[in-house]
């Protein structure tokens, strides 16, 4: 059994939602922490865990920042992390999966489907293998009790209800 873990300094774990229905606001968290084990070379049978720090969340404005982390998003106070954990980790072509499982935010679990691509697995000078992937999907943030919004003077929504994920991963493989 190989064990991997994420590689912070090289991974990124990043939304995208629509803001005023016209444009998007980015953010990322910043600190997170996950792990791949698998017995396959292919990673074919993988049980990935993640989680990420809901206060490291940034969208490079503090006061929009302030309102994601309170009650009316993700109420940091009360659920200080959010979590995945894989149920299923489907192999489609070479370099393409459809990752399966659980994610958990503001103490909601739902089952999400992921696409994997994978970037592939090399020796770094250091004698460290790395593996690569790059992982897209998107959620309903209602579905997460994240249902904050306002309406515009014209009668649209301020907040977007589907968020883009995109996380580029680097793992580690454990001695």
């Amino acid at each position: 059994m190989a064990t991997y873990k994420i590689d912070p300094s090289h991974s990124e774990i990043q939304f995208k939602v629509k803001h005023m229905m016209i444009t998007n606001v980015n953010g990322q968290f910043t600190q997170f922490d996950g792990s791949l084990t698998a017995d396959a070379a292919d990673f074919s049978d993988a049980q990935i865990n993640f989680e990420a720090s809901v206060d490291s969340i940034t969208t490079h404005n503090e006061q929009r920042d302030a309102h994601l982390k309170s009650a009316d998003f993700f109420n940091a106070a009360e659920f200080p992390k959010l979590t995945f954990v894989s149920s299923s980790f489907k192999k489609n072509t070479d370099d393409t999966y459809k990752l399966s499982g659980l994610l958990t935010i503001r103490g909601i679990s739902k089952p999400v489907v992921l696409d994997v691509e994978y970037g592939g697995t090399m020796t770094d000078p250091w004698g460290q293998v790395k593996a690569g992937f790059e992982i897209n999907g998107k959620i309903s943030r209602k579905e997460f009790d994240l249902k904050w919004n306002t309406v515009t003077e014209a009668g649209g929504v301020v907040v977007g209800d589907e968020v883009k994920l995109h996380l580029g991963v680097q793992l580690v493989k454990q001695a």
